[in-house]
């Protein structure tokens, strides 16, 4: 087993707790002090590119990459001449990473353009989305990535209205949609995740009717943290036994005696809410596809024109259904979610235990997308997700799904900014503590040795003021500046990273720009070897 490094002495960051390959903390606490690289990042931003102390260090890769299957097993290559795609024929003043095009867009009848190739993952029912949803939406609005609003919203919440079993009243709902439009540009776009519970509760319906299409939906086959359905915890008896009464599973059972006696007497402290199983009527793949088909038709009858589907680490024949119902069903997007990550309740050792890690799942899903279209067919775009947070992860993802993967789905990364944010603004302006979810009393040392001031806290709220203007940016909560901050650190380094590989565009990218670190990533990728990637280049050149 591989134990990744919990700290970065040229960043001059650490892990609180246990890192796992994102360089994240397996555990991400909302009121954490620092400070991981993200942690670091959603105050700093590009600055985090670079070892600290510059002119007084000399700093040097302490990165070993050669052991093990995954994403740290793939290498980006750099070349020593040339230039694709825009400027290609001009000199060194404009061939220069600034200029490289990290714009994106998804979809085929009305494409979503994006600034950059990120998205968030889904966030649902989960309180740490409810809590901190101002900071996602606006910060995602402001980057212009698309959002996503993930399962359940409308079950969970007790001041929703639902009568004959479909919802007529969703006030959490409309709050998540109308924060990120009041800040909506034109790019990016809000995404509201459906599952059984949602379909049963006439999500669909209520969307198409109070936004139009204003509003893509997502539907659900699962994910990459677990198994099973959604999950949240609740410690409140009265709340649990609301969730059963609108038809979720609660464990345990908030009206068994038994268990009502342990809780007043302190023995069980809180109840587990979980989704149901999709599909559970179906027995073939063949099945499958028949009656995917039938639900988008409804769906596109309802006049939902934009569709995607989330699938999760499943084995390989529920990969290639999601492949091919994407295509037939002509989605918008495909998002591929590998084992083991979740921003939610995950059981801990289903993470651990279940599916498919991200690389080998997405390798063969390019397999999969390339053999489909080599016959012709339109190939849904593709997201990545699984285990990203930093700019060389999502150059890895968009380049080993080449050309098919348009965005690169990130969970628990765009969520530190906003946590990070809110308890420096529940610091610095008191009277909003409690509205943002602020955990500090006092600015810890890892923030105040930057300033007291958010201006000097936050190295993009200058560039965020001058596109809000002063008085919107009274209204704009530090945590979305914090997930600008971030955001603008991997637009950046993504840039010099398609600088060195000599792409001016997204689209200029290939699998050839990766190379495999050892011979089993060769081997389960079809990336090449590091000496043997372009070795009868080389071989060429010698022999010429």
């Amino acid at each position: 087993m591989i134990e990744w490094k919990k700290s970065n002495d040229a960043l001059g960051t650490t892990n609180r707790g246990n890192a796992c390959e994102s360089g994240l903390c397996t555990l991400c606490d909302s009121a954490c002090k620092g400070k991981c690289e993200t942690w670091m990042t959603a105050m700093r931003g590009r600055e985090l590119l670079y070892p600290r102390k510059f002119g007084y260090i000399t700093a040097g890769s302490g990165n070993v990459t050669s052991v093990g299957l995954g994403y740290h097993a793939l290498r980006i290559q750099g070349y020593a001449y040339g230039w694709h795609g825009a400027n290609a024929a001009k000199d060194a003043d404009h061939c220069i990473f600034p200029e490289v095009d990290i714009t994106t867009q998804f979809g085929k009848q009305r494409p979503v353009k994006c600034r950059m190739p990120i998205m968030t993952g889904a966030l649902g029912s989960t309180f740490v989305a409810a809590r901190y949803w101002d900071s996602f939406a606006i910060g995602a609005a402001l980057c212009g990535i698309p959002i996503v609003i993930g399962e359940n919203v409308v079950g969970v919440d007790r001041n929703s209205v639902l009568r004959k079993g479909r919802i007529e009243v969703s006030p959490e709902l409309d709050r998540r949609i109308e924060v990120f439009l009041r800040h909506f540009d034109g790019h990016g776009a809000i995404i509201v995740q459906m599952n059984v519970e949602d379909t049963r509760n006439g999500v669909a319906e209520y969307l198409i009717e109070k936004y139009g299409d204003k509003v893509i939906l997502e539907l659900k086959w699962g994910q990459g943290a677990k198994c099973i359905g959604g999950e949240i915890q609740v410690d409140s008896l009265e709340y649990a036994r609301f969730l059963k009464d609108r038809d979720y599973i609660v464990d345990p059972d908030p009206y068994d005696p038994a268990v009502e006696a342990a809780f007043k007497e302190g023995g069980i402290r809180a109840f587990a809410r979980h989704s149901r199983l999709g599909a559970t009527d179906i027995a073939s793949g063949q099945q499958v596809r028949e009656e995917f088909m039938k639900a988008i038709g409804y769906l596109r009858g309802l006049g939902h024109q934009r569709i995607t589907l989330k699938t999760g680490s499943y084995g390989m024949e529920a990969l290639a259904l999601a492949i091919r119902c994407a295509a037939d069903g002509q989605l918008d997007l495909l998002t591929i979610d590998g084992s083991g990550g979740g921003t939610g309740m995950s059981p801990w050792n289903m993470m651990e235990h279940w599916g498919v890690p991200s690389l080998p799942l997405h390798a063969k899903a390019y397999e999969y997308t390339k053999l489909l279209a080599d016959r012709g067919l339109a190939v849904a775009d593709l997201s990545f997700a699984g285990g990203f947070a930093r700019e060389d992860h999502v150059f890895k993802a968009l380049a080993l799904g080449a050309p098919f993967v348009k965005l690169v789905c990130m969970g628990r990364a765009p969520m530190i900014p906003a946590f990070v944010g809110s308890n420096i603004e529940g610091v610095l302006r008191p009277d909003r503590r409690a509205s943002v979810n602020g955990n500090w009393d006092e600015l810890p040392s890892t923030v105040s040795c930057y300033g007291d001031k958010p201006e000097k806290i936050f190295a993009a709220w200058e560039t965020v003021l001058k596109k809000v203007g002063a008085d919107e940016m009274k209204n704009i909560p530090f945590g979305a500046v914090a997930m600008y901050s971030y955001a603008d650190k991997l637009a950046c380094g993504l840039q010099q990273f398609m600088a060195g590989a000599r792409a001016s565009r997204l689209s200029d990218l290939s699998r050839g720009d990766l190379m495999s670190a050892n011979r089993e990533t060769a081997q389960e990728t079809g990336i090449p070897y590091m000496t043997e990637a372009e070795n009868d280049k080389a071989l060429a050149v010698l022999t010429s």
